[in-house]
């Protein structure tokens, strides 16, 4: 005789079934589910979005707010937008009179004292005195009318010593500013990108192009358009940096806006 089992398995008709009424709830799930998930994507990659230019405007104010009084320039090649100025690492006063060694504004000058706290100062630096950004009193001229090439090592320092300089205009206030070089932010939509350029010499004419060697930084991909307005105001008064900067990706679009001061009281 066979044994017997108490044990009864699925027909092949079962099985197409209950494959068939499994696919019939998963599909039926699936549209109930794929709005949802499609709204969340969309959520996340707009948050990335913003979050990227944010970030990179962000960037850009806290460098412009250093920037040597009266030295923002822009200007623009095709969709291709730049922002350049020149960025200081920090400023004091130096001695007009008295006791010491004084800043000669008559004569070619080499050294002067500085009043109150040391400054730090790192080779390759510049100092700059009442720069006007006008003919005559203009950082960005070719003999750098307002600037002067710091002489000596990285360190913090009283008396600074620069290369023979004579200085066109005096500082009502007796400030100098301690000039690190010129940084430039290239938009440029058609490669969908923001970057950051330093590290380059300074020029009368504002560069349009940067050798492959220049540092340089990625701050923002996706760009789908971007746009950079200066408004420097009066003399010895505020101007004001405008930014606008699109990011694109999926269809979508994200865009914010952003300005900021600049003191441009030399």
């Amino acid at each position: 005789m066979r044994p017997t089992s108490d044990h009864a398995g699925f027909t092949l008709i079962e099985m197409i079934i209950v494959i068939a009424i499994t696919a019939i709830v998963g599909s039926m799930v699936a549209v109930f589910l794929r709005a949802p998930l499609e709204s969340y994507v969309a959520q996340d990659r707009r948050v990335r979005l913003a979050d990227t230019a944010d970030t990179a405007l962000r960037r850009m104010g806290r460098d412009i707010r250093l920037a040597l009084p009266n030295s923002v320039r822009v200007t623009s090649v095709g969709s291709v937008v730049y922002l350049e100025f020149l960025a200081t690492r920090s400023g004091g006063r130096y001695r007009a009179q008295g006791g010491g060694d004084i800043l000669d504004f008559t004569a070619a000058d080499t050294s002067f004292d500085v009043l109150g706290p040391a400054i730090a100062m790192q080779a390759g630096d510049s100092i700059a005195v009442y720069n006007l950004g006008i003919p005559g009193a203009d950082a960005w001229a070719v003999a750098g009318n307002t600037l002067a090439s710091y002489i000596g090592v990285a360190g913090s320092v009283t008396n600074i010593a620069i290369a023979a300089k004579q200085f066109p205009l005096a500082s009502p206030g007796n400030r100098f500013q301690v000039v690190e070089g010129p940084v430039s932010y290239v938009c440029d939509p058609g490669a969908g990108t923001l970057t950051r350029y330093w590290g380059y010499a300074i020029a009368a004419a504002q560069p349009t192009g940067f050798a492959a060697a220049t540092p340089q930084a990625l701050l923002a991909t996706r760009v789908s358009a971007c746009s950079f307005g200066y408004q420097p105001g009066v003399t010895e008064r505020g101007g004001l940096v405008s930014m606008t900067l699109n990011l694109s990706q999926a269809g979508e679009t994200v865009n914010l806006y952003a300005t900021t001061p600049v003191s441009n009281q030399p």
